[in-house]
Formats: C-alpha cells, structure tokens, sequence
C-alpha cells in the first residue's frame, strides 16, 4: 500500500512540477536528469586516470607502474588516492556552481550519483565520508555546506555512514581565486582542524573526504593533514569536479 501511495505521490508530482533538464530546464523522462544535450557537453571522467589526483590520461601507457602520473609520482599527494566524477568543463561548472552559489541542491543528488559510481572502489562498507568545511560565516549565508549535502547523497546510495561536522574552519580564509598553488598552500596552513567529539569515531578509520571540486589540492592537503591528526588510518578523495592538474597555473575559480 505504502508503494502505491508513493507511485501516486510522484505521478502527481510529475503532472505539477514535469521534470526538467538540471541544467537547461528541458523536459526529460525523471527528475534530477539531464538531457541529452547538457549530458553530451558534460564529460565524465573514466580510465586511464591517475590513481591519486584522478587526471585523466591520453592511454594507460602515460600512467607509471603504479598507476600514478609523472607529476603524482614525483611528489605523491597528501591523501592516497583520489576519485572525481566530471572534468571541470562548462557544463559541470554550471552543475556545481549552480549547487554552490544558486540554492540548486537538487543538484547534489546528480553529481552525486557518478561520484558514487566512479568512486565505488573506494568506497568501502567501513569507510567513514568527511565533507570539506565550511567557514561558519560562509555558512551562514548560504545556509548550507554544499560538500555536506553531496557526502548525505553519495552515503545514501552507497548505504555509508557520514561524520557531517568532523571538520571544521577555525579562521575565514581568503577567496583563493587567482592564487597560485603555493598561495593557497599559505592561505590553508591551519585553517582546518577536527572536532574533539569526532575524535574517538576517527581515530583508526579510513575515511573519504569529499568535495564539490579539486583544483591545486590546498584545501584538501589542509583537511588531510587535520584528519591525521585526529588519528585516522587512511584518507582518500572523493569530488564532483577536477581541474586537470597544469602545474603553477593560477586558476580564477571561486572559493
């Protein structure tokens, strides 16, 4: 009965609200689609990549032994390995910044459902996901962390536990817009710590951070370094969005 109720409850859903395109408000078969168009400018990273920035590659050829690229190999990032859902295209930067900035959360569910499906290797049954923080003053206004709101929809569909307030921002940083990689390295040196009363359920766990983007990795590095601190086993990396990595390349992207 509670089925039906529910069918019906979406029928009628559907007849108010028709679904839409999430990115250009097209009609499409369901909610939280994208139509063919959008879904054709999107471009969803899949293998070769690398195993810890998740850059994709030209061949499986460029990666190393090890599965990293020359760059990763040089000097390994602070996490382990990485998983992002779509290249930082046009297409994927109105998704998230839509998410981020426009009260779009519906979004979340979206992104989250490739991030979940590109990210199923690392993303165990025991795993704990930490989503990046926000500063309490940006939070504020815009009333949600939308890191949290894509760790709630990648832990509903994988059936994972979350820790939503694990980390937090002790100082505002800095938007890092037009910053170069060893600035924003400056600008996030302790600016992330834990909170006390996640300490216990961390200490030993792997855990999947996870963001709305990756681009030089800073506030990432600044997360990971706080999570060792509290005392987990391992941290990997879980984003809706990458930059491809192009070495002291300053990036004008929003914070």
């Amino acid at each position: 009965m509670q089925v039906k109720i529910r069918k019906l409850g979406t029928a009628l859903m559907d007849i108010l609200y028709p679904p839409s395109c999430v990115l250009c408000g097209a009609d499409v078969a369901q909610h939280g689609l994208t139509c063919a168009a959008c879904f054709g400018r999107l471009q969803p990273i899949s293998r070769p990549f690398c195993d810890a920035c998740a850059t994709p590659q030209p061949s499986q050829e460029s990666l190393g032994r090890t599965g990293l690229c020359a760059a990763c190999e040089q000097h390994h990032p602070a996490w382990q390995q990485a998983r992002a859902a779509f290249v930082y295209t046009t297409a994927a930067r109105d998704l998230i910044l839509q998410l981020k900035y426009a009260d779009r959360t519906e979004n979340a569910r979206f992104l989250a459902q490739r991030m979940a499906q590109i990210g199923q290797d690392i993303l165990h049954p025991d795993v704990l996901l930490v989503p990046v923080p926000v500063h309490r003053w940006r939070l504020l206004r815009r009333r949600y962390n939308q890191a949290a709101l894509l760790a709630d929809e990648v832990a509903r569909i994988r059936h994972l536990q979350v820790a939503p307030d694990a980390l937090v921002r002790i100082r505002a940083t800095t938007k890092l817009a037009g910053f170069s990689r060893k600035e924003r390295q400056r600008e996030m040196h302790s600016a992330i710590t834990f909170r006390p009363k996640w300490q216990q359920k961390l200490q030993g766990r792997s855990v999947v951070l996870v963001d709305d983007m990756l681009t030089t990795g800073a506030t990432a590095t600044a997360c990971v370094q706080a999570l060792r601190q509290a005392g987990v086993r391992s941290v990997r990396l879980l984003v809706a969005g990458l930059v491809p990595t192009r070495p002291e390349v300053d990036i004008n992207l929003p914070e």
